[in-house]
């Protein structure tokens, strides 16, 4: 039977409504739209017609993930599999199902729903495009590309240890929410996402209705296995708009340290403009994460570095690298791409007086070993092919308060990053 793409959405995001637990907050009203009833769950049938698209990969991801504690290990077989000529037996963990066939959805319908569930949150901070324009403008749209750890939500909940966070700011049913709203509110053409856990569940069906084609490559051996009640692995996700972009090739890229392979991954797309019908190489990747393995990090970057080179034919296609690097600009890593001979550089440099300089954080958050506050979030170009038209400015220190994120108005210990690209006319020299 038909159902409205209205009716898919409110499926979609009330699967978990009858769980939803709300805050009493006097006082932190969102200011628009105006305060809505609570959703009604949703019943059974729409249920299982909102998930159909998904429901073959999320059985098989809850079959192997769903006990918790000591999954790593049972996991890590299959995961194998992913990287080997076998990875065809598992494409449910590699590529999206084929959306052709499911309803669209109106992204102001879609942001109405998510209100309507963030009804009694603080609204959403305010954050300003900064024009970076220096020449005439492009004969094209820009190609605006978003960069986001969206905090896996296995570990938001059961191993970030974010003291100052109140655990009913992390209940998924609000969260997810939060993390459509803020895409939702930019727009971009191409999403590039790290540690998510719920891409088949909520991002997959949701985007694809929406117009985007998506990829998904777990890690190895997530942690978020080890979490009980988890939602299977976390991993990068990319995601582009099917009218502007047609596939031309995409590698999933398990990254190596030392010929050691790791529990790292990479997703590297070469995609062609519909509109100008110029290519270009979109990657997006997740470091390894913590004080000590600056070697480690150093190694994967060099590694991703030499699968982009083949990938991109020696610069030949002009680049675009998002990621989270787990690694501040005085690290080794960083300074392999800031030097290498695809000729990159950082696009958020450009927001600093002298253009030279890093955000002081693209992550905020206060753990029990203490405050942490670093920048470790990238969107690296191609330099001699493409501009930056603009970027989203960070969120002050006045807006994230004093117990830093996630908060009630914001969803994830990084911050989003936004840029608007576009290809230069006449690219001077080599790309």
């Amino acid at each position: 039977m038909y159902q409205s793409p209205r009716r898919l959405c409110s499926a979609l995001l009330q699967r978990d409504a009858s769980g939803l637990r709300r805050l009493p907050t006097p006082g932190l009203r969102r200011q628009s739209p105006p305060p809505a009833a609570a959703p009604r769950p949703a019943s059974p049938r729409l249920l299982v017609a909102a998930s159909a698209a998904s429901g073959a990969a999320r059985s098989c991801s809850r079959a192997v993930c769903s006990m918790g504690n000591g999954t790593s290990r049972l996991y890590s077989a299959l995961a194998k599999t992913l990287n080997s000529s076998a990875a065809s037996q598992h494409p449910e963990y590699l590529v999206s199902p084929d959306p052709e066939h499911l309803e669209p959805i109106d992204p102001k319908e879609l942001l109405e729903e998510c209100r309507a569930v963030l009804h009694t949150r603080p609204p959403r901070f305010q954050r300003d495009f900064v024009d970076l324009r220096t020449d005439c403008p492009s004969s094209h749209p820009p190609i605006r590309v978003m960069q986001w750890n969206i905090l896996a939500q296995a570990l938001g909940e059961g191993k970030d240890n974010f003291v100052q966070c109140p655990v009913e700011a992390l209940k998924w049913e609000e969260r997810k929410c939060l993390i459509l709203e803020e895409i939702l509110a930019y727009q971009p053409d191409i999403l590039c996402l790290q540690e998510v856990d719920h891409y088949f569940d909520t991002f997959q069906p949701l985007l694809s209705r929406l117009g985007y084609q998506g990829t998904f490559f777990p890690k190895p051996w997530s942690p978020c296995l080890d979490v009980e009640h988890n939602n299977g692995p976390d991993g990068c996700a990319l995601f582009f708009l099917q009218n502007r972009f047609k596939l031309v090739n995409s590698a999933n890229i398990r990254l190596t340290a030392m010929t050691l392979k790791t529990n790292q991954v990479a997703i590297a797309q070469t995609l062609e403009c519909k509109e100008s019908s110029r290519q270009f190489c979109i990657a997006v990747t997740h470091l390894k994460a913590r004080t000590g393995w600056e070697r480690f990090r150093s190694a994967q970057g060099c590694d991703l570095l030499q699968n982009l080179q083949n990938i991109t034919q020696g610069a030949k296609i002009p680049l675009i690298v998002c990621g989270d690097f787990n690694a501040e600009p005085t690290e080794e890593v960083y300074k392999h791409f800031a030097s290498s001979s695809l000729n990159l550089n950082s696009a958020y440099k450009l927001l600093s007086a002298d253009g030279q300089s890093e955000p002081p954080y693209t992550t905020w958050k206060i753990r029990t070993s203490g405050e942490c506050r670093h920048t470790l979030d990238y969107i690296w170009y191609s330099k001699h092919a493409l501009s930056v038209r603009s970027a989203l400015d960070l969120l002050t220190e006045e807006q994230i308060g004093p117990n830093r994120l996630p908060s009630f108005n914001y969803p994830s210990d990084h911050l989003s990053l936004v840029c608007d690209f576009s290809f230069n006319e006449e690219p001077d020299g080599l790309l």
